[in-house]
């Protein structure tokens, strides 16, 4: 089963303990994130797989998944409750060309933001939605496959995947991190 699999810490510390399984990074994301409160949890996700097409990846990235910020190392909502955002990363499906504004064109987008309010028009709903269920801000940025797996294998950033793309295949895809 996908839970049960053990994956790289997502702080990428494997000095501080064994692996991480996903079912208890998606915990991990639920209790800092979320409050919790799984309702809300399931409706953020019911939200996102209601606005994005089926051959679409969502990937949170960032402290909620760690439980800590990279560049302080301070802990998740160490300013308060619902001070710290929600990075969203959509992969692949052409999700880039939604966008206007791009840190590589065609393959990297700067994330919808309280700073780049105009990064996707067409996203702005799904935002504000995903802001309220939340109760904190959400970011939405996408960037293409061939970027998603540099950004894995190469600079090994830690993400975990919500929503997994559809396959024509048989195998399903197994979630990373």
């Amino acid at each position: 089963m996908a839970d049960e699999t053990p994956t790289p810490r997502p702080d990428n510390d494997v000095a501080e303990g064994p692996a991480l399984t996903n079912a208890e990074v998606r915990e991990r994301i639920l209790r800092i994130a979320f409050n919790g409160d799984r309702e809300r949890f399931e409706q953020f996700l019911r939200e996102l797989r209601n606005a994005i097409p089926p051959d679409v990846t969502v990937a949170i990235r960032g402290s909620a998944v760690t439980g800590k910020r990279w560049r302080s190392d301070m802990p998740f909502d160490a300013d308060g409750p619902g001070t710290s955002d929600l990075d969203l990363t959509l992969i692949g499906g052409d999700m880039v060309k939604l966008f206007d504004v791009h840190y590589i064109p065609g393959l990297h987008t700067a994330p919808l933001s309280d700073a780049h309010p105009d990064a996707s028009v067409a996203f702005v709903p799904l935002r504000e939605a995903l802001t309220r269920i939340a109760r904190r801000p959400v970011n939405i940025q996408a960037t293409s496959d061939f970027l998603q797996f540099v950004r894995d294998a190469v600079m090994q950033q830690p993400y975990f995947i919500l929503i997994d793309r559809d396959t024509d295949d048989d195998d399903p895809v197994e979630p990373r991190r």
